[in-house]
């Protein structure tokens, strides 16, 4: 038996296939249902570790990106996705995997093409409140689509729609059993303010913590993860400002985090201010109250939908990108830490919201299928 795991080439639909395939990995085994494979088809394999911890091979597509804007590179990649879906045809006919589990994005378009042709069994998964291009057409055929937002539902056939929330990984929302404030060096009387910049870095949000590093160590611990090719110039800047400021110690400044250091971060941290992609959803499984800054002008305006869709369920505030400003940023971070009863009340909504069980949920959706497609063969 067979399972093909597909999707873009982002960490946003990578790491909630992991989740699942780890979920699946203890299902098959408690089920003593052996020889199955599992393999992954997009443009690049994206973390090799992961892929070969879960047991899991890679196989290349090649496909063109979907751009909603006009570009010369549109005529060149239509040829491209074009050139990928006859790969992707032969590529399925040879392995004729039992179910494909697609997460969207454009390098997962040729694959889902083949699974239609082959009549292959899908189940797609929506991180977004507003489904991207790929999963609102792929929805239309899918056995189940597994959707993180409840507003997600609208955009599939009604009856093949599932709310799980967004697979996590377990090594994400597992307890580290450490003392967080000791491992970190923080002091566990000051409130933790943590910054999420995601691996890149958000420069509009890096700069603004810069402008207001003075302010914050005033009265609160900051850690500032600022993705690694910026983490040099936030440093040099920020000790700048802090020269000689009898609190500068109390800003910690990170380019990276791993997952061990993320959770401690996670487990020390009082508020924490985010962009709004997937990330939404581990803070949600940590119970921290949020400040989201959608990033402006994304693709299908998918973060700010997702940022006012978290912020209705009542676990975050939002600030939209046009709007921000040091002052702002300051007000919100300062009302929430002196707001014990409404930081409560945030964490219980995220709790709601977080639904931790969603790579369980879709892991036994697709061995029912598996099994199914297995009797009818």
């Amino acid at each position: 038996m067979k399972i093909l795991f597909t999707g873009g080439g982002s960490g946003g639909h990578f790491y909630p296939i992991i989740a699942v395939a780890e979920k699946l990995n203890t299902m098959l085994e408690a089920e003593k249902i052996a020889n199955v494979d599992f393999y992954y088809m997009s443009t690049e394999p994206y973390n090799e570790r992961l892929l070969y911890d879960n047991k899991i091979k890679f196989k290349q597509v090649t496909a063109g990106k979907m751009r909603a804007y006009a570009s010369i590179q549109n005529f060149f990649d239509f040829f491209k996705t074009g050139w990928g879906v006859v790969k992707a045809i032969f590529q399925l006919f040879a392995l004729y995997p039992d179910v494909v589990f697609g997460k969207g994005g454009y390098p997962s378009f040729p694959v889902l093409v083949a699974a239609r042709l082959f009549r292959i069994p899908v189940i797609l998964h929506e991180s977004d409140s507003v489904p991207g291009r790929v999963n609102a057409w792929a929805g239309q055929f899918a056995q189940k689509v597994a959707i993180s937002y409840a507003e997600a539902a609208q955009f599939f056939p009604a009856g093949r729609t599932a709310l799980t929330g967004n697979p996590i990984r377990e090594e994400i929302i597992r307890p580290t059993g450490k003392d967080a404030f000791k491992e970190l060096g923080l002091d566990p009387n000051i409130p933790v303010l943590l910054v999420l910049g995601g691996s890149q870095g958000a420069r509009n949000i890096n700069s603004q913590l810069e402008t207001l590093a003075t302010r914050l160590v005033g009265e609160y611990q900051v850690i500032h993860q600022t993705g690694e090719a910026n983490v040099e110039e936030v440093r040099t800047t920020v000790s700048g400002l802090l020269a000689g400021h009898p609190n500068a110690s109390r800003y910690h400044i990170y380019g990276y985090m791993d997952s061990e250091t993320m959770k401690l971060c996670a487990e020390a941290a009082t508020v924490v201010v985010s962009r709004a992609g997937s990330a939404i959803f581990e803070i949600a499984a940590w119970g921290i109250p949020a400040i989201l800054i959608p990033i402006a002008n994304h693709v299908g305006d998918h973060q700010r939908k997702n940022a006012f869709a978290y912020a209705r369920a009542g676990g975050a505030v939002v600030i939209e990108e046009a709007n921000l400003a040091p002052n702002l940023l300051f007000s919100e971070v300062d009302n929430l830490m002196k707001d014990s009863e409404k930081r409560a009340r945030m964490k219980e909504a995220a709790k709601v919201f977080s639904r931790t069980d969603a790579a369980e949920r879709i892991a036994e959706q697709i061995v029912a299928v598996l099994l199914r497609h297995q009797g009818v063969k």
